[in-house]
């Protein structure tokens, strides 16, 4: 699925069964909270925190998922085109970061 793919079909299950979108501010309180729940799977599964027993049967990849649901209709509601803004992202990057990370003693 291309992301543009992704944006429309979003955009089509609000409009079929959301009823609207959330406001702005809505999404990005929601965006907030589900990129918490990521860094609590990572915290404890990857990370030197102890995973709980109620925390063992969570699904990073549904939670990474739920990121990106909400990341989406709120590109959907601003107006972004996310496969034009992730091309000119890559560009930027790039062109800025071209020997960066190679030089970077701290990754070798």
């Amino acid at each position: 699925m291309t992301i543009h793919k992704a944006q429309a079909q979003v955009d089509q299950w609000i409009k079929t069964n959301g009823v609207r979108y959330f406001n702005e501010l809505t999404n990005t309180a929601i965006l907030t909270e589900e990129v918490g729940e990521v860094a609590r799977i990572m915290a404890r599964r990857y990370g030197e925190q102890s995973e709980k027993e109620s925390d063992k049967g969570k699904d990073l990849g549904d939670e990474l998922a739920d990121v990106l649901w909400v990341l989406i209709c709120l590109a959907n509601q601003t107006g972004i085109d996310l496969t034009e803004a992730f091309k000119k992202n890559m560009d930027k990057k790039s062109s800025r970061d071209r020997d960066r990370h190679h030089k970077n003693p701290k990754l070798k």
